[in-house]
């Protein structure tokens, strides 16, 4: 729309017709926000998933201590209640890993997905208003195709008349001189005075 726009010389302005221009900003900022707003849903959707992975993380390990401890108190068996806070620590890192793996793979294929549905409704709005340029320029060809029309019809009224006109004035073969003077005879056609 901006750059089939036309310039005014000697510038670097254009002019643009403001309806259509609005009308796509009115469109943009529309959609916009809703895209930005399914991206924030997304950061705090994977926020709300991290916390939780670590207080999930947090409360096996405070249960794994607490076994650990009761171990230590009822048998005595330090070695095998390290070795199974170790196994615990090791499957709660390996959980925390696979649903941060997880976490991250859903919210690139959110974000990926967010982002076609932007450039999606980008080229819509696009095409849209390429439309809109086209119908208003075919208008208007259509509008300047019947003014000229008229004017090609008033043109060939205007020239009749003149050649109507032109026909009823006397020729030198309509005059004759008689003897106490000149004198004009009209014709049939001439308009009367």
């Amino acid at each position: 729309m901006i750059l089939d726009s036309r310039r005014i010389p000697l510038t670097g302005i254009r002019l643009i017709d403001e309806e259509p221009l609005l009308d796509q900003l009115d469109l943009v900022r529309i959609n916009l926000p809703s895209a930005f707003q399914e991206a924030e849903e997304i950061v705090r959707q994977k926020e709300e998933i991290l916390l939780q992975a670590e207080e999930y993380a947090q409360q096996i390990i405070e249960a794994a201590e607490r076994r650990a401890d009761q171990i230590l108190d009822e048998m005595g068996i330090i070695r095998q209640a390290e070795r199974e806070a170790q196994q615990i620590r090791q499957a709660v890192q390996q959980e925390c890993e696979a649903m941060s793996e997880q976490t991250i793979s859903e919210i690139e294929r959110m974000r990926l997905q967010a982002q076609q549905e932007l450039q999606e409704m980008r080229s819509l709005a696009m095409q849209e208003a390429e439309d809109i340029q086209n119908g208003a320029d075919d208008y208007a060809d259509r509008v300047l195709v019947n003014i000229e029309q008229q004017l090609n019809d008033m043109l060939k009224v205007i020239r009749n008349g003149r050649q109507q006109l032109q026909s009823d004035v006397p020729t030198p073969r309509n005059a004759h001189t008689d003897a106490g003077g000149s004198s004009t005879r009209t014709s049939p056609n001439s308009p009367k005075k």
